[in-house]
């Protein structure tokens, strides 16, 4: 079983933007990248020009995987969810009126998140984390296309990415690569439980960074 634990990142400007500025985050999933895998958009924050501002998120390493739903290509909610840990499996049914639910955990592969698609039809799954027990989990990696019987078998790393764009809305499938360049990727496991970092632009350069305070 994994060891759980919390990571909370504090984002932080001191007021040196000229205009106001979005910083999107998202997860990068290990392998099949825009092929049969695709990352959500997880959190949008915009900072007002010349004025300090903050953005704060938590990360929590209970994964699960949905049955999402999807609205003008968003996901807005789950039908159904299962709390899932890394070396388990879990299987996606349908009944015959049409609620979906996963039925448990059993012993899957080592090193590897599984669910199979046991509805009779091609089905869409998602993977995300738990934040708050009892509700729907913070999705943060897509699959469509899934047939009957094929499972969606998933390696996954929190590895968040950083970039500076206001071209996305929080919840949104990302079908293509990002058109601007990361500005920070890390891995959240190897971060402490609360890490502060310092969004800001060089003036010279234009270029903007994401960088822990004890580096600034």
């Amino acid at each position: 079983m994994s060891t759980q634990f919390t990571r909370t990142l504090n984002i932080i400007n001191q007021g040196d933007f000229p205009d106001d500025t979005t910083l999107m985050l998202t997860f990068e999933p290990i392998e099949g990248l825009y092929k049969d895998t695709y990352p959500v958009c997880w959190r949008v924050g915009t900072f007002a020009a010349n004025r300090p501002g903050a953005m704060i998120v938590t990360y929590k390493n209970q994964l699960a995987y949905t049955r999402p739903q999807v609205l003008n290509g968003n996901i807005v909610s789950c039908s159904t969810w299962q709390n899932i840990n890394v070396g388990q499996k879990t299987t996606l049914s349908k009944t015959s009126s049409g609620a979906y639910s996963f039925d448990g955990v059993s012993a899957g592969k080592d090193g590897y998140l599984i669910a199979t698609n046991n509805c009779g039809d091609i089905q869409e799954m998602s993977i995300g984390f738990e934040t708050t027990p009892g509700m729907p989990p913070n999705q943060v990696l897509y699959f469509d296309n899934i047939g009957q019987g094929s499972n969606v078998t998933t390696q996954f790393t929190p590895l968040l990415s950083a970039y500076v764009t206001s071209q996305y809305k929080q919840t949104e499938i990302l079908r293509g690569a990002i058109q601007t360049p990361n500005i920070w990727t890390q891995d959240l496991a190897t971060l402490k439980e609360t890490t502060t970092l310092i969004f800001s632009r060089n003036k010279a350069t234009g270029q903007y960074s994401l960088k822990p305070v004890e580096f600034v």
